[in-house]
Order: C-alpha cells, then sequence, then structure tokens
C-alpha cells in the first residue's frame, strides 16, 4: 500500500511544476488544548446541565505563520466555542516573554470553530461564563498554553513555502436556520446569488519550498459545528475539529492524532445563520413541520430541533465532516492553482462601538446619522434555535413584550428609554451593558483586524456574522481595497470569532425580523453597517501604510472572576481494590465492525487534564510481543467516558471503547486507562490500568 503522505506529495509536484520560487517564511504547528474532562460545562448552548463526561475527539490550537521577509503574521485556529479578549491577552503575555514584541494584537488572529461541546468558563465576559458558574480556571489555562504552544511550535519551523488558493463549492453540508429572516433581505439583493447561505469552500495549502511537500491547509467553509447537539456530553470539535483530522490522517496517513508534520484545519467564517442539520426543523412531539416565523410547535419552542443527516448525532457529524473532506481533498490535489504573491500586511483597532456614529443610506435615499448601542441581548435570544432551543415560553420572531420577563428584568437594570429607543424593534431582555457587577457582562470595546497575504485579505471578525452579513462585508473590504490600489483579484475571507465574542451580527433587515440571530445582535439594528465602515477605513489605511491609533484598551477583570464550579476534594478506590483496577473487562474475541470496551477503578479527570497525553490507549500487541499504541482518546473510533459512583465516597469509574472499524487489522489487542487521583490531604499521583488482552477477528 502506498503511503497517502507519498500520494499527495507527487499529485502537488505535478499541481506546481512552472511556478516560480516562493517569497514567504512559513511556520506549521499544533498543540492539545483540551480542557477537564469532566464536570465542567460546556460552552455554546448555554445549557447549565450539559457537563463533560468525558472525550470523543481532544481540542487542538492549529497554527500558521506567514512571513514575507519584512512583516509577519500569525493566525491559530482552535477547537473551542469563540476566542475572549482575556485569552488572547493571555496567550500575547506569554508570547511576549519568549518573543520581546514580535507577535501582538496587531498581526495575531485567534480564532474559535465554534465547538459546541468543549468546556467554557474561559471568556471573562460575566453573561458568557453565567451557564458555566462562572470562570473555569482549567479550561483558561488549558487553552492559553495550548495556543501558545502552537505557535511556538510554529516558530520554530519556519521554512520557505509557498501558498496556494483553490476555491469549490460544497452543496450538501449546511443549510440556513433562519430562512425567514433571510428573506426579508432585499429581494434584489438575494437574486445576486443562488443559495441562501454560502456554499464556496476556500483553502490555502502552504508547500515547503525544497521539495514541495505539503505542510498544512486552511479551509474555510460556512457551517455551525452544531451536529453533536445539547445532550451530548463528551468533548469534541464537533464536525469541523473531525474534518481536520480527517484531512491530517489523509496526508500524514497512520493513526495517530495531533501529532503532524501535516497540520490541516477547517475554520470559521460567516456561519451566523447556518446550521449542519440538513434535515431542517421538525416537532419532534408530532413530526409535523415547525412554525416558520417562530421555530415553534404549538407555540413552544422546545420541541422544535433540527437533526440530520445521519440516524443520530453521532453519524450527522461524521456525515458532515466527510462531505467537507471530500471537496477539500479534492481540491488538494488539483492542479488548477492560484499562487499567492505580494507582501505581507496587517493592521488592526480596538473600537468602542456604542460611541460609533456614521452617516448611510437610507430606504428613501436621504442621508442619516446612525449610532451604536451599548450591548443588550432580546427575548428572543432566550428561545436558542432549531440546533439548541431555549426554555420557558421565549419565541424567536417575536417583537412582542413578556410583562413578566419585562418586570424580572427591570428589578435587575432596567434599560433605559434612549437604550429601548436605540435597540428597536428587539424586545430586550438583558440589558447587559449597563450590568457591571460583579463585572462586565458583555464587551463595548471590540478588535477589529485585518491581515493581508498577497491577494487574500482575512478579515477577523468578534462575532457570528449571518450569510448575508457576511456577504456585504466582504464586498465592503474588497471595494476598499481595490479603491486604494489593491489587486482586483483580492479574495476576502471572514475568520469568524476571532479575537473576542460579542454574540451575532444580523443584517439591518433581518435584525427587524427580531429571531435569534437579531436578538443577540448586542449592538443594535445598525451593527453591520458600523462594522463595515470601520473594516473600510481599515483597508484604505492598511493598502496606503497609514497607521491607525490602537483605540480603547478592553478592561481586565483577572482580579475581579468568580467561580461557583467547585473543586475536586479527594478520590477514593473501593474497599480492596485499587486504582486502575479493570472492573470489567472485554470478552475474548471481538469481530471487526463491533464495539469492545472495559472499565476502571478511577480518579476524577479534572486532577489532570492530560495535555498531549491521553486518557486511554488501544494497543495492538506486535510478533516480538511488543505492544503498538495505534488510538488515544483523539480518535474518533475511541470514547473515554466518566462517571462518578458515589459522592460521598469519592468513587468514580472511567470506560474505555473502541469501535472497530473496517480497516483494523486481526490480532491481539488490549485497552488501557491512565489518570490520576487526589489524597484528602491534597497530594496529587499518578496510575494506571491494563484489561486483559482479546483477540480482533474479520
Amino acid at each position: 500500500m502506498v503511503h497517502p503522505y507519498v500520494i499527495s506529495t507527487l499529485l502537488s509536484l505535478t499541481a506546481l511544476a512552472g511556478y516560480v520560487a516562493a517569497t514567504y517564511q512559513v511556520g506549521i504547528g499544533i498543540y492539545d488544548c483540551t480542557g477537564p474532562a469532566a464536570g465542567v460545562t460546556f460552552m455554546g448552548y448555554a445549557k447549565s446541565k450539559q457537563i463533560g463526561c468525558g472525550i470523543h475527539l481532544r481540542q487542538f490550537a492549529r497554527s500558521y505563520i506567514i512571513d514575507d521577509g519584512e512583516t509577519r503574521v500569525a493566525y491559530v485556529t482552535v477547537d473551542t466555542c469563540m476566542i475572549s479578549h482575556g485569552l488572547k491577552k493571555e496567550v500575547l503575555s506569554r508570547l511576549r516573554k519568549r518573543f520581546n514584541g514580535t507577535y501582538g494584537y496587531q498581526n495575531v488572529i485567534l480564532s474559535g470553530t465554534h465547538t459546541h461541546s468543549a468546556p467554557g468558563g474561559y471568556m471573562m465576559d460575566m453573561l458568557y461564563d453565567i451557564p458555566d458558574k462562572g470562570f473555569v480556571g482549567e479550561t483558561f489555562m488549558v487553552l492559553a498554553d495550548g495556543i501558545t504552544k502552537a505557535i511556538v511550535q510554529a516558530h520554530t519551523n519556519m521554512v520557505e513555502a509557498r501558498i496556494f488558493i483553490a476555491t469549490g463549492e460544497i452543496i450538501d453540508a449546511n443549510i440556513n436556520r433562519s430562512p425567514y429572516s433571510y428573506l426579508n433581505n432585499p429581494e434584489e439583493e438575494r437574486a445576486k446569488y443562488k443559495y441562501d447561505t454560502d456554499k464556496d469552500i476556500v483553502q490555502l495549502k502552504f508547500v515547503r519550498a525544497s521539495d514541495d511537500v505539503p505542510i498544512g491547509a486552511i479551509n474555510w467553509y460556512a457551517v455551525h459545528p452544531t451536529s453533536m447537539n445539547n445532550t451530548n456530553c463528551l468533548i469534541t470539535s464537533d464536525n469541523v475539529g473531525y474534518a481536520s483530522i480527517l484531512l491530517e490522517q489523509f496526508v500524514n496517513g497512520g493513526t495517530i492524532v495531533g501529532k503532524g508534520p501535516f497540520v490541516g484545519a477547517f475554520a470559521s467564517t460567516n456561519l451566523g445563520d447556518v446550521s449542519p442539520n440538513l434535515r431542517g426543523p421538525k416537532c419532534i412531539n408530532t413530526g409535523e413541520d415547525c412554525d416558520f416565523k417562530t421555530s415553534t410547535c404549538n407555540g413552544e419552542a422546545k420541541y422544535c430541533i433540527a437533526s440530520g443527516p445521519g440516524k443520530d448525532m453521532v453519524e450527522s457529524t461524521s456525515i458532515i465532516a466527510n462531505r467537507l473532506l471530500s471537496k477539500a481533498k479534492e481540491l488538494f490535489i488539483q492542479n488548477e492553482k492560484e499562487e499567492l504573491t505580494g507582501p505581507v500586511r496587517f493592521i488592526h483597532k480596538f473600537v468602542d462601538v456604542p460611541k460609533q456614529k456614521i452617516k448611510i443610506r437610507a430606504a428613501n435615499g436621504t442621508e442619516i446619522e446612525v449610532r451604536g448601542c451599548t450591548p443588550a441581548m432580546g427575548q428572543a435570544f432566550a428561545a436558542g434555535t432549531t440546533d439548541g432551543p431555549g426554555e420557558f415560553d421565549f419565541r424567536q420572531g417575536t417583537k412582542s413584550d413578556n410583562p413578566i420577563w419585562n418586570y424580572i428584568r427591570d428589578l435587575i437594570f432596567p434599560p433605559s428609554e434612549d437604550v429601548k429607543q436605540c435597540h428597536s424593534p428587539k424586545e430586550i431582555l438583558i440589558n447587559s451593558g449597563k450590568i457591571k457587577f460583579p463585572y462586565e457582562w458583555q464587551p463595548e470595546i471590540v478588535a477589529t483586524q485585518l491581515v493581508m497575504i498577497g491577494q487574500v485579505v482575512l478579515a477577523a471578525v468578534p462575532g457570528e456574522f449571518t450569510t448575508m452579513s457576511g456577504r456585504r462585508l466582504r464586498a465592503t473590504v474588497k471595494d476598499s481595497i481595490v479603491r486604494n490600489g489593491g489587486p482586483a483579484n483580492a479574495r476576502i475571507i471572514i475568520t469568524g470569532l476571532s479575537n473576542l465574542y460579542t454574540s451575532y451580527i444580523a443584517t439591518f433587515e433581518e435584525y427587524q425580523i427580531q429571531r435569534y440571530e437579531a436578538a443577540s445582535t448586542i449592538f443594535g439594528p445598525h451593527s453591520l453597517a458600523i462594522y463595515q465602515s470601520v473594516y473600510s477605513d481599515l483597508a484604505e489605511a492598511m493598502l496606503k501604510g497609514e497607521e491607525v491609533p490602537p483605540g480603547p484598551i478592553p478592561p481586565d477583570f483577572r482580579s475581579q472572576l468568580i467561580s461557583f464550579t467547585p473543586p475536586v476534594i479527594f478520590d477514593a478506590s473501593p474497599k480492596g481494590a485499587h486504582f486502575g483496577d479493570c472492573v470489567q473487562q472485554p470478552p475474548d474475541e471481538v469481530r471487526i465492525g463491533e464495539t469492545v470496551s472495559a472499565k476502571f477503578i478511577s480518579g476524577h479527570p479534572r486532577n489532570n487534564v492530560k495535555q498531549g497525553k491521553t486518557f486511554l490507549t488501544v494497543e495492538k500487541q506486535l510478533e516480538n510481543k511488543t505492544w503498538q499504541i495505534v488510538y488515544t482518546d483523539a480518535n474518533w473510533e475511541t470514547r473515554y467516558k466518566w462517571k462518578k459512583t458515589c459522592l460521598f465516597k469519592g468513587t468514580s469509574e472511567a470506560t474505555v471503547e473502541w469501535d472497530i472499524t473496517g480497516d483494523v487489522e486481526p490480532g491481539t489487542y488490549r485497552l488501557r486507562h491512565f489518570g490520576h487521583y487526589k489524597l484528602i490531604i491534597g497530594a496529587i499521583l499518578p496510575y494506571s490500568g491494563t484489561s486483559k488482552s482479546f483477540v480482533v477477528t474479520k
């Protein structure tokens, strides 16, 4: 069998024949940033009961550094829900100690993939950390550590390289989850596009100049990583994270995940109103279609849930990931590629959005002045989406007030008439911009940033742009680039959920409908227009080589953070047993296509997150009687599950599961578990356990 890496290299050699010498230095890095595997609430669905109970796929930070000899930029895509200002600040602080001023706010983009199945508690904005019981230091520190190490790895691996861009179309991997809102955009604007979501996939491919071997790739495709729904409690990077792993395995070969040398990523873009659940929303209590406007079933949002394309959420994740992979592989090996040429540029500015005032053209043709609003969330925000509905009696697409919730709101912090008018027609549920206890609930100062590599422009945006919002911003930035002497073939890529998080950005027309995305557009109806103005000015300044004022630095809340996540007190093993004992053995023989498992006495996984390591291994016995690791807890084929068996005694158990897929070689295997337990005096000690061996047959 020819190694996949050899195949991809040969294909690359064919594709690159005749190209001129490279002009960039490129570094690639990847590092584990998996948070606490259990006991911490997941970030994304805002479900306080969605608490981690193990690992299906580990989280990774994938780093790409590009240098033209004079200017350097770093782009990092992270398997986490989003990026907070505090997290980026911590990463830059660590990099500053190692590399002085090489990396800063201006030339580093940190972008979250937006998986909804990873530990939360790291945002440092109160509203986003509330469902996660406040700040969780373990989540924050492992993210900061993993991102930093990925950048350091890329920094030390710089080589001369060429960069190529390719585009394609994936029809069957996303749908619009708010089509009612989308249809409120102008008909003549909608007529310019074939679909109500962006179906384009854009790929940057990095190829080492010395031997034409591919060293990395980044793919941008608009889809929410919400194939795994809010009942899932295993950490996973979801559809785009699995697609990244599949691409890396395609090039690198082998089964071990996260070790390189090739690093492939699927990163977020304008995914705000885009869902992977292709069957669309149905009433799970009746099987009928949900109400088109409000996404309710007989007035209740909790029964209106989207799913598919698989029979369950795990199969759906795999299907979407493989559809992304299929087109990415096609782009990866195709001969027709456009090479990036030209300098590297960057520009960055912090903007206090509520203080922004701009002139826009009204529908009647007159010029009017509009402004940003202080942050506020609408009532439809609490309704959730068809990927993950909310609770109580909230509905999407409603602009009528609710006296009960308004009364509760006004007891906490009532919005002024000016705030109500600014956000109209949003019916405000949370007047978050005015709540400063115990610290800021949502940011008012945002990070805006452009990075230009040849003819490619990365627009790093601090939130989730809807499909049409992203289209408008791309058009605005390109117009500014071309008007100011930039390349006519400039390709603008929205890099979503970057550097700081401000929820959603809907168009003015979508805002009038007040579905979830609009209710979560925190700076009011003209948020998009303000961003368009800011990014247009940034593009002009970048092309002209002008410096822009850095703007006001967002506040730092490190000294005010609170947490209600209880610590691990101690672990204990049952009487007469030891940590690591295998209390449920696998059978003597299992067949390919079956699932095998073993159960072990364990300690709490929060005692040690096993960064860069694993809670499990699947090992194959070789002819010399030694054991070879073939899978870890980062593989799709495995699952690490943890459960507390007695709260008062401090006992728990870990289950290791392995799906034996068709590419597994028959032979003798065993399952192992690794962990740490905590003594009542505070000491944390390692342990391991091994199952008996078993035979895998066809």
